[in-house]
């Protein structure tokens, strides 16, 4: 450590002072300068420099065990006490999580609901068990409002919506995103805390519509809903305290942004095994798919593709080869032994006009021209 300050400080000072006031001999100080790097610093080195693409790509939300895990899941191997040891070294150091504040506000005469998660916030299939909030981001041209729907199985947000108001249509609007969107399956679980807008007719009105079953929880107990209120504190804490949103317009960018794009597709959740969510739903759909044989199943030919096929197929050979002329007498005889006429003029498929009968063929045919199949 004395020889690396003495390295860090020769520009300021000579180094046979530091040395002097240091205790340490010149000829160490050149030596440790000279000296080939070990292979276990030459390793740090290196895999500092991962840290840091890694730590940057992730917006510095990553504390060390995010950032070991996507270490490892590229092929690189490291442990947690190493990454933390570096991160350290390089002064990265993760966002931090703000004081929770209650917002919860009980409807006057609301209806009554049970709890059907009971804070177990798993699930075994998607779309079976869902959970959704509201929170309210600042602007300058005031407050947005953000209604989210959370899947369970998959942790990934399946329907968002933003307003300027907390009308029970904000709630509704996201739980129609989850239901248009397909992650929405019959007799499914909507779990919420005790607002005003959860504990609506209008939202129970629209969940016997979708064949949802509501759930709330207990009035100011944010443990009864934490899947949702965790998800709002990592955007808060990811997104919104680091950035300022001078209108609504920029502030609902920055959410689609967040959630679509980070949140849904490259954030690692611990829940999840490092995996995104995703990634969790692609292995969902692949473990209950059916597994098929691609040499046992029949090859299908869309009809209309077959038709396609062939007006392609005649409008090249009439482009490439030009149809007789015949007469009207030619006409007749072919039609008097049973044989339908030759067509005449360019294929009608092109929106070509035929020519009246009995026109002057306009290229005459090359020797080496191949002949029309039906001409006879």
């Amino acid at each position: 450590m004395r020889c690396a300050l003495i390295d860090a400080e020769k520009a300021n000072y000579p180094i046979m002072f530091m040395c002097r006031l240091l205790s340490v001999p010149r000829s160490t100080f050149y030596a440790w300068r000279t000296r080939a790097l070990s292979a276990t610093a030459a390793r740090r080195q290196e895999l500092a420099g991962h840290v840091r693409r890694v730590f940057a790509a992730a917006r510095g939300t990553y504390g060390c065990r995010r950032v070991a895990a996507a270490l490892n899941r590229a092929g690189i191997a490291c442990s947690v006490g190493l990454v933390a040891d570096l991160m350290r070294e390089h002064g990265l150091k993760a966002c931090q999580p703000r004081a929770y504040k209650r917002t919860t506000v009980p409807g006057p005469t609301p209806a009554h609901r049970p709890d059907l998660i009971g804070r177990d916030f798993t699930a075994a299939e998607p779309g079976t068990r869902l959970v959704g909030d509201i929170t309210h981001l600042r602007t300058g041209q005031g407050w947005l409002y953000l209604a989210t729907v959370i899947d369970l199985a998959t942790r990934m947000v399946v329907g968002w919506q933003t307003a300027e108001h907390l009308r029970t249509s904000l709630v509704i609007d996201a739980l129609a995103m989850v239901h248009q969107h397909g992650h929405l399956r019959p007799g499914a679980i909507f779990h919420a805390d005790r607002g005003c807008q959860y504990t609506s007719a209008e939202l129970g009105r629209f969940c016997a519509r979708i064949r949802v079953r509501p759930s709330v929880g207990r009035t100011g107990m944010c443990w009864d809903n934490a899947a949702a209120e965790s998800f709002f504190a990592a955007l808060k804490n990811e997104m919104y305290h680091r950035e300022t949103f001078p209108t609504r317009a920029r502030a609902r960018f920055a959410v689609a942004e967040y959630i679509e794009i980070f949140y849904n597709r490259q954030r690692l959740h611990s829940t999840l095994g490092y995996r995104t969510p995703a990634e969790a739903l692609t292995h969902h759909q692949h473990r209950t798919a059916p597994h098929r044989s691609l040499t046992t199943q029949p090859t299908r030919t869309c009809p209309r593709s077959l038709t396609h096929l062939r007006l392609y197929r005649a409008c090249a050979w009439s482009t490439l080869v030009p149809a007789r002329r015949t007469s009207d007498a030619g006409d007749g005889r072919a039609a008097a032994d049973g044989r339908s006429p030759r067509r005449t003029g360019p294929c009608p498929y092109r929106g070509g006009q035929p020519d009246p009968p009995g026109a002057a063929r306009a290229h005459p045919r090359r020797r080496d021209e191949v002949p029309h199949p039906r001409a006879g």
